[in-house]
């Protein structure tokens, strides 16, 4: 396509995630619009689509990708049918951003990994959008530029209102931790190399069979610590914190986004409800970053690569909540052409 044409994308899923990233493309983000939606839910995709002029509602995916309107795609339905997605866009060539995870297992992530290696040239984007949370670049930022020496540790605190009663132990790690393992991969530009899963007294609000919270030890290639305090039922809000210990300092982000009251004796500020809310601009910058590198023919953001090694040490957490022990990640030799 030109630079001068909008970017026509098809979203795939609509449900929580894809409806609001609908929403984002069509009123927020500029240079793309939403040519469709895909669903299995056929009149959940159609009302979707006729609020949108221009719009088409497809129940299959392949359908959708072959449209003539369709530019890219954003695949944000759920993870176990992002293979079959992905694989379909990149057999036509097309731009994707897909919402973690790349894949449910390191197997069929590497299976995508190789289908991108063979097109010749990177395709996908994942969308791990604490990489474009303002706190976390600048965070990123003072890593990156040395001056408090190496990063010895990082804490991470991960904090839930309440999780659904169908949620399960291993989607904690899966769908709630995955993100401290990337962004600790990121901002530490290394890989982690162990895992290993405490269960601590468990909340009365937990769903039966729900280890709530959970503590997350993850060990890295330079030998840094990291800690994640996953809270799934914490009751008041969603939060979520990082520090960094380093040589010489400490930095620490939070959820502090003000307003922060004093008066009368008291003091304190708002907890954000939900991720939605907490991660609104980090979303809408991850979106509008991906619109724009790819009307100029290019892929950036978190790659292939990224998902599958998120992939990689989800499993290893999995298998260490599960035995209660220790577990190392594996991992292939990372390509050259992800390097």
């Amino acid at each position: 396509m030109t630079s001068e044409r909008a970017l026509g994308v098809a979203v795939v899923g609509t449900g929580k995630m894809g409806a609001d990233h609908t929403r984002r493309l069509h009123h927020l983000v500029s240079g793309a619009r939403v040519t469709a939606v895909v669903d299995i839910e056929t009149e959940r995709a159609k009302t979707l689509a006729d609020a949108i002029e221009g719009c088409t509602a497809y129940t299959e995916p392949a359908a959708a990708m072959a449209a003539q309107d369709v530019d890219a795609v954003l695949i944000a339905s759920p993870g176990p049918a992002h293979e079959a997605a992905l694989l379909e866009a990149l057999d036509r060539d097309l731009p994707v951003l897909c919402e973690k995870p790349l894949t449910p297992d390191a197997a069929s992530a590497l299976r995508v990994l190789e289908a991108e290696q063979r097109l010749g040239h990177r395709r996908i984007q994942v969308g791990f959008m604490r990489r474009y949370d303002t706190a976390y670049m600048k965070l990123k930022r003072l890593l990156d530029g040395g001056e408090l020496g190496r990063a010895l540790m990082l804490h991470h605190q991960h904090r839930n209102p309440s999780m659904p009663p169908w949620f399960t132990n291993e989607m904690l790690i899966n769908d709630s931790v995955v993100h401290e393992m990337d962004v600790t991969r990121w901002l530490l530009d290394q890989e982690i190399t162990a895992v290993t899963v405490h269960k601590p007294t468990s909340t009365s609000h937990a769903p039966t069979g729900m280890n709530d919270p959970q503590f997350v030890l993850f060990e890295t290639e330079s030998g840094a610590l990291v800690d994640v305090e996953i809270f799934g039922h914490c009751g008041y809000g969603y939060q979520v914190r990082a520090e960094a210990v380093c040589e010489r300092g400490t930095v620490r982000i939070d959820d502090e986004h003000g307003p922060r009251l004093t008066a009368e004796g008291r003091w304190g500020g708002r907890v954000t409800p939900d991720y939605l809310e907490r991660f609104e601009d980090a979303y809408d910058r991850e979106v509008q970053t991906w619109v724009d590198v790819t009307r100029r023919g290019e892929t950036a953001g978190p790659s292939v690569w990224d998902g599958y090694a998120a992939a990689a040490v989800c499993e290893a957490g999995v298998l260490s909540q599960r035995e209660g022990r220790r577990v190392e990640v594996e991992l292939i030799e990372r390509p050259a052409f992800y390097q």
